[in-house]
């Protein structure tokens, strides 16, 4: 059931329990007037926000005095900050791959051996050193126009004249000795022949044939190729020398025969002792196919 009080009828009221609000019937003098528009201009008195009630309700700070920009600040002068001393420059270092790679000649004593030994010393690019391009444009190994021998050097070992030099990578500003070579000059060339490890991988076979050895653990590590069939070959697979030799080694070195010469390359720079490991191995190889007429 509904209250009449929340009705807005009450049976006590003389008038019915409803009447007009004051600003309708027109009887609202005395009444206080929202003051809306013009309260920023003229608020009332008591209002909050007021200029009373805005000194009340300030915050913290905001009555500082105004900055002056043109009023000395207290204490010293100061004064101006000497220039900073210019900074010393260095000389700019090259970057460490070209530092680990470049190629700085006889790090390992191969000149001062030579030197000791009496050999001659040559940079690559003598009249005589003219056939050693075409002698590693024949090489087993891959190279490119960009290699070229360097750091030559020439004497006798074991009664036999031999060169031994580096291969260089030089592209550019990048120069890289990556191969050892000792050759001998032979007075009469030979055919083109090719001793190389079994597990080496071989390319620029066309045209070889394999030669056996008859000994199967020679056969089983090494690997003799020959564009023709002569004498001096077979010899060199019969020889029991090389075949001890080449044995007891690493299996790390490949020999061939171009440009009037027999060589040994190995991936490595020339030093001391593998000048004399080559040596050892070439003197061998060369009387084989040679007959011992080398020298």
């Amino acid at each position: 059931m509904s209250d009449p009080r929340r009705d807005g009828f009450d049976d006590r009221d003389p008038e019915g329990g409803w009447r007009e609000p004051p600003h309708l019937r027109g009887d609202d003098d005395g009444v206080d007037e929202p003051n809306i528009a013009d309260r920023r201009q003229a608020p009332r008195d008591g209002d909050q926000h007021g200029d009373q009630g805005s000194q009340a309700w300030t915050p913290a700070g905001w009555d500082l005095p105004a900055h002056q920009r043109d009023e000395p600040i207290a204490g010293p002068p100061l004064e101006d900050a000497p220039p900073p001393a210019p900074r010393p420059t260095a000389p700019r270092r090259p970057g460490v791959v070209s530092e680990v790679f470049a190629y700085q000649g006889d790090l390992v004593g191969s000149q001062g051996w030579a030197v000791q030994n009496g050999w001659t010393i040559s940079d690559g690019t003598a009249p005589e050193d003219a056939p050693l391009r075409d002698l590693i444009a024949a090489a087993p190994v891959r190279l490119s126009k960009d290699h070229r021998p360097a750091g030559v050097l020439r004497g006798r070992a074991d009664a036999l004249d031999m060169v031994a030099f580096d291969v260089l990578y030089a592209s550019g500003r990048t120069v890289v000795p990556e191969y050892a070579v000792t050759a001998v000059p032979l007075l009469t060339p030979v055919p083109y022949f090719r001793l190389s490890p079994a597990r080496f991988w071989k390319h620029r076979t066309g045209g070889l044939m394999p030669v056996d050895s008859g000994d199967p653990a020679f056969d089983s590590r090494w690997v003799l190729l020959t564009g023709e069939d002569w004498p001096g070959v077979r010899a060199l697979a019969a020889d029991a020398t090389v075949r001890g030799l080449l044995l007891g080694t690493d299996d790390g070195d490949e020999f061939w025969s171009a440009a009037g010469h027999v060589a040994a390359i190995r991936p490595d720079g020339h030093r001391p002792l593998l000048i004399e490991h080559h040596a050892r191995l070439l003197t061998a190889v060369v009387r084989a196919v040679t007959g011992g007429s080398a020298g």
